[in-house]
């Protein structure tokens, strides 16, 4: 029996509404979708959302129009998704250690086109908005303004932070310059608002080493220069993250305040409870850990290393479902970049990911779309279908809220009004 092949969807534009009527809608924030919906919207927004029995009044339809451009009888529509973790100057793809020293020596124009490259195929994969999670060279920030040009290419939304902020001579140089650059916390602030940042990202911790399970070295910074960090961030307007790892490191940054914990292995229930009472967000980040043991072998890494992942992944896993019970704020972000880590297939890995250890579907999808939204600095726009809303959805006759695996299967990718039908690809090359 031949594939059925995708529905034909005209493109919006400045005075083209395109109207559909679909099976079934997923907002972005609600535990079951709505069922048999009308949505309308144009080149840059989404005009009008409703129930079957409540199609759009005239003033939302083309003059004389009287049924939906696409009838959709099959068909789930969801956000695009928001990527709350990435490193967009890196290719993630790559696990040659060799090689992915030898990128960070590329020079900028040739790092700024690839990962331009890299956006364009982001978006048809049906992601609609980047956290990027720093870079030293200015990479996202240049990202950021393109994707927000009036002609910009077919892209994302992206927002970054620049230069992640570090202590001098501990782990995070190639994504960030230094403090003590600066004569005080407020003046590096300063200095990371007046290069365009759109959030400000500290590392507080260095990294695990996975053997042992553990944070080897004392945390970079203490929870009162974390505090003082997120105060001049929030005067100038500003959210903060932090890559934090470590009961004490992890400590540091609840303890003064950030908006997100990235990564967070080795977190606690008393830090996720605080954390819930504080609408602290965790950004938890499992990609980057099971792509080292899933190429453990290829890696040359030893039995005492693939045995301490395991644990790592294991506690991970019982610590999210726990952060999920309670109410913490969850985003889905999945260190792309990172090695063994591509974008857009990564944030897919991380979603079944979460799926695996335990959350159901539509929290995993939340956590991807209406629940990050609310950490863009965007507004809470991004990630939703309500009116307002950019023109930036997915539409799938494998609803993902049946398993998110279903993610991966052939789609339409609605970006800026524009129907793109996408098939499984499982190329990571450049990603």
């Amino acid at each position: 029996m031949p594939e059925e092949q995708p529905a034909a969807i005209p493109p919006a534009a400045e005075g083209h509404l395109v109207w559909l009527e679909v099976a079934a809608l997923f907002d972005g924030v609600g535990a079951s979708p709505v069922r048999d919906a009308h949505v309308v919207y144009d080149a840059s927004s989404i005009l009008y959302v409703g129930p079957a029995g409540k199609p759009p009044a005239p003033g939302l339809r083309r003059p004389g129009q009287l049924e939906p451009d696409a009838r959709l009888p099959g068909y789930t529509l969801l956000p695009a998704l928001i990527e709350s973790h990435a490193h967009l100057f890196l290719e993630g793809g790559v696990l040659d250690r060799e090689r992915r020293a030898a990128t960070l020596h590329l020079d900028t124009g040739s790092l700024l086109g690839a990962a331009q490259q890299r956006l364009e195929r982001l978006a048809r994969l049906g992601i609609g908005a980047v956290r990027d999670a720093a870079d030293r060279l200015g990479i996202g920030l240049v990202l950021a303004k393109l994707s927000r040009s009036p002609g910009r290419p077919l892209m994302p939304a992206v927002e970054s932070p620049g230069a992640a902020i570090h202590h001098r001579g501990k782990y995070g140089s190639f994504i960030g310059r230094p403090l003590e650059d600066h004569p005080t916390l407020r003046a590096c602030v300063r200095s990371r608002v007046i290069d365009g940042a759109d959030r400000v990202k500290l590392i507080a911790t260095g990294i695990v080493d996975f053997a042992s399970g553990q944070v080897r070295e004392p945390p970079q910074m203490t929870a009162a220069e974390v505090a003082a960090l997120v105060a001049a961030a929030s005067d100038f307007g500003r959210q903060t993250f932090a890559h934090a790892s470590g009961p004490e490191g992890i400590e540091h940054v609840v303890e003064g305040g950030v908006g997100s914990v990235e990564h967070g292995l080795g977190i606690g229930p008393d830090q996720l409870a605080r954390m819930r009472e504080r609408r602290i967000a965790w950004t938890p980040t499992f990609a980057p850990v099971r792509a080292q043991l899933d190429n453990a072998e290829r890696l040359g890494l030893d039995a005492r290393t693939v045995s301490g992942l395991r644990r790592l992944l294991d506690d991970h896993a019982r610590q999210l479902v726990r952060a999920y019970e309670i109410g913490v704020p969850l985003l889905a972000g999945s260190d792309a970049g990172s090695q063994g880590v591509p974008h857009g297939l990564g944030l897919l890995d991380e979603l079944e990911l979460m799926e695996q250890a335990g959350l159901p579907p539509a929290a995993v999808l939340t956590a991807a779309t209406g629940g990050a939204s609310a950490y863009l600095s965007a507004g809470t726009s991004f990630g939703r279908i309500v009116a307002g809303a950019p023109s930036r959805f997915i539409l799938t006759r494998h609803s993902p809220l049946e398993g998110i695996a279903n993610l991966r299967k052939d789609r339409i990718v609605v970006i800026d009004g524009v129907a793109h039908p996408t098939a499984p690809s499982m190329d990571t090359a450049g990603l």
